[in-house]
């Protein structure tokens, strides 16, 4: 998402856990058109992290126009086993430091008539096998963008918010992950992002990538009687 932001010549503020990571993305930011990009290590697990990250923001560029959040923990893909306090660390990473994020940069956001770009999954709008802690923390985005969508724009606060729902992505983990358990095509990453960056340019409420994605949702909440199984089917389990 960074390389389009920069092909569109914006001004950027990248973070990420590993800093040697970061430095690459910057460089090749900064040959692709970037007009300034800066960049923050940062832990998400702490929940000090989010406030020092926006702070850092802001100095940098002095405001902000967009807060692109598309982070997440180290994801499990397999049946739930009880590690409750696995479940809490996913929930601080990929749900806590989202609302605090947004928290923390919600002023200069609505100072700038900005926008607030939530990257979310389509296992927050339907439950799927091997997913419960993820699911959960997606869910709880989607719960809590969308009240406060609504509540900023009852308080005419002129601050946009995209919830973005994506299907299976070929990044490096997520086929790593689902390697012989999913009957499912990944679509293309690049794809993907640009289709985010549209979307919350144009500050639509959800962008669905794949596009059908969208149709999917409408008949999960239309076809209760035979839709859990038509959705095992494309999971492969055996038993132990």
């Amino acid at each position: 998402m960074a390389y389009h932001y920069a092909r569109f010549g914006a001004e950027i503020v990248l973070t990420a856990r590993r800093e040697a990571v970061l430095q690459k993305v910057v460089e090749k930011c900064l040959t692709l058109g970037a007009k300034k990009i800066f960049y923050i290590p940062a832990d998400m697990s702490s929940p000090s992290e989010p406030e020092r990250v926006v702070q850092f923001a802001v100095q940098k560029l002095g405001g902000l126009d967009y807060l692109v959040l598309n982070h997440i923990g180290m994801t499990r893909f397999q049946m739930w086993a009880g590690d409750v306090e696995y479940t809490r660390r996913l929930m601080q990473v990929n749900f806590f430091s989202y609302v605090a994020l947004a928290t923390a940069a919600l002023p200069t956001l609505e100072k700038n008539k900005g926008s607030l770009v939530i990257v979310s999954s389509l296992t927050g709008k339907i439950p799927t096998p091997f997913t419960t802690s993820y699911s959960a923390t997606k869910f709880a985005l989607d719960g809590f963008f969308s009240s406060l969508r609504h509540e900023l724009i009852m308080q005419k606060r002129n601050v946009s918010i995209t919830l973005c729902i994506l299907g299976l992505i070929d990044t490096d983990t997520a086929l790593e992950n689902t390697r012989g358990k999913v009957h499912l095509t990944a679509s293309p990453a690049p794809e993907a992002a640009l289709a985010i960056i549209q979307g919350s340019a144009m500050r639509v409420q959800e962008v669905f990538y794949p596009w059908w994605l969208q149709h999917v949702c409408c008949l999960w909440v239309l076809s209760p009687s035979d839709r859990d199984q038509v959705l095992q089917s494309y999971y492969n389990y055996s038993s132990p």
